[in-house]
Parts: C-alpha cells; structure tokens; sequence
C-alpha cells in the first residue's frame, strides 16, 4: 500500500465522484484511478467504496479507514515538515492560526505571552476556518491555534473562552428593534446556516433549536463569517452564530442576543501533542497563569 492510495480514496470520498476526483482534483482518467481503488481494497481486503443513485458512498469499512488515511497523511506531512524545520536552526519560525476574526481579541494577548521570545522567534499568524485550522495543526504547518475543538483530529485542547450565539439580521430588520429574540421569532425568515464543513458550530446551533422545538429551514448554508453576513444582508435573511463576529459586522448587519439560556461555544487553544517546540511549551506553561 502506498500514500498515493490513500490519497485517492480520500480525493473520492470528498467529491462523492470518481470522474470528479480524477479529473478535478487528482487530473489523471477515471479508468485509471478505478483500478487504484480496486488495487487498495484488494490490499485491505474488504470493500471501501459502493456505488449509489447518489453516486460513490464509504462503506461502514471505507469510513472506518478514511479517518486513519487522513491522520496517516497528516503525520508524514508533519514530519517532512519538522524536516525542513530542523535544516533551517538559524532562527525559529512560531505559527499562530485564529479562526477569522478571533484574531482581534486573541493576538495581543498571544504576543503578550511570547514577549520574551520574540527576539529569537519569527512569528507567522494566520485566519481560516476552524476545520482547517485543525488540518494546519495535525500536518505541521502552524504550532497552535485559536479555533474550535475539531473531531477526527489527532489534537490536543484548551478551553480559553466561551461564546454566546447571536442572531445576526439586516440593520433596518423588523427584530433589530428587540433588546433580545427568541428564536421562535425567527420562523419564517430566510435563513443563513453555517455549512457541514463547520460542522462543531453547525452541530451546536441544529442542537440549541431541536430543544427549544424550533424549526429553521436553512435557505443557504455557507461556512465563513464574511459569506454569513454577506449573504443576512443582500437576502434579508438572520443567522445564528458566535458573537465574536461583532468584531467583523458591517453597518448593514446588526446583532442582538437570544432570549434566555443561549449556549455557549467553546473557543480552544489547539496543537499537536507531537510537536517538539520549546516555543509552544513555553506557550502552554505561561497559559496557565491566564492569557
């Protein structure tokens, strides 16, 4: 079995498609990437992929072994990584990740914590998506990140704070009156879900609706902030998301506060337990005296 393999069922998988897996993503023909697929499945010797009216669909057993061909593939990425690192001593590079827009509230105190490093230190950050946050962290490219705690990653975390949900409406909406709105109230309106990709904050809104017996039908589903408030402006349509968003809002789109118990989303610090920086050590140990 080669890394190559993994990286096809992987290709596959994601696109639910094997002609667009092979000509979209991994540019080689259909023929070619069905026999490494049949090729894989005679070397694990079970069958990985099935074919549905759907298109391509895992197998109990192709699930079971997609998330440790994504961990495989993030490991060696990581090592070649901490390779290139390890040629390059001159001086060390630390990579900080925010979920985009955590950066306002959490760089200043990130380099507060590093101030005494930063003379030996070259200091990257970076904002993306929670998700690939997590990818960034598992295969080497940052050394820690203020993000969501991200399942299927080989990840540690720590809480640093938490976020109540806001609803998210055009400026001159009819609720932007309210002091504060229930999410009943919200019935009827276009609404903007965060997409699957998102899916820890996608998975705690569907959750707070299901118990206070609310049903939203998501007319569009997205999985960035400034697509979010995009779309609640030029649709009229709300959303549910983290207040931290305020820091991004533009004079189109207003927040207000859910009525009662809101829940709250945790924001961590995330890393990889396997990388060796005396930088991200140093890091975690001043955490504990609060950043």
């Amino acid at each position: 079995m080669e890394l190559r393999h993994l990286k096809y069922l992987i290709a596959v998988a994601e696109t639910g498609s094997v002609t667009l897996a092979a000509e979209k993503r991994l540019h080689t023909s259909q023929p070619s990437l069905s026999r490494q697929i049949r090729d894989l499945e005679d070397k694990v010797g079970v069958e990985l992929l099935r074919r549905s009216a759907r298109g391509v669909e895992l197998t109990d057993a192709g699930k079971a072994f997609l998330d440790h061909a994504r961990l495989a593939l993030s490991q060696v990425d990581a090592a070649v990584e901490a390779a290139r690192r390890a040629a390059q001593p001159a001086k060390k590079r630390f990579a900080l990740g925010f979920l985009t827009g955590q950066e306002m509230n959490w760089l200043p105190k990130a380099m507060r914590v590093l101030s005494s490093e930063l003379l030996n230190i070259d200091v990257t950050v970076s904002s993306d998506y929670s998700p690939d946050l997590a990818d960034g962290l598992a295969r080497g490219r940052l050394d820690l990140a203020f993000m969501r705690a991200e399942p299927g990653f080989d990840l540690e975390y720590r809480v640093v704070g938490q976020e109540p949900l806001v609803v998210l409406m055009p400026s001159d909406h009819r609720l932007a009156k309210r002091k504060a709105v229930h999410p009943k109230e919200l019935v009827g309106e276009p609404y903007v879900a965060m997409a699957n990709k998102a899916r820890v904050l996608r998975g705690a809104v569907d959750a707070y609706l299901e118990r206070e017996g609310v049903v939203l039908t998501p007319t569009q589903g997205v999985d960035n902030p400034a697509m979010v408030m995009s779309l609640v402006a030029s649709t009229r349509g709300v959303a549910l998301i983290p207040n931290y968003v305020e820091n991004l809002l533009p004079w189109s789109v207003v927040s207000r506060p859910l009525v009662g118990d809101a829940p709250k989303i945790d924001l961590v610090v995330g890393y990889s337990r396997f990388n060796a920086s005396p930088t991200l050590k140093l890091f975690l140990s001043k955490m504990q005296d609060g950043l």
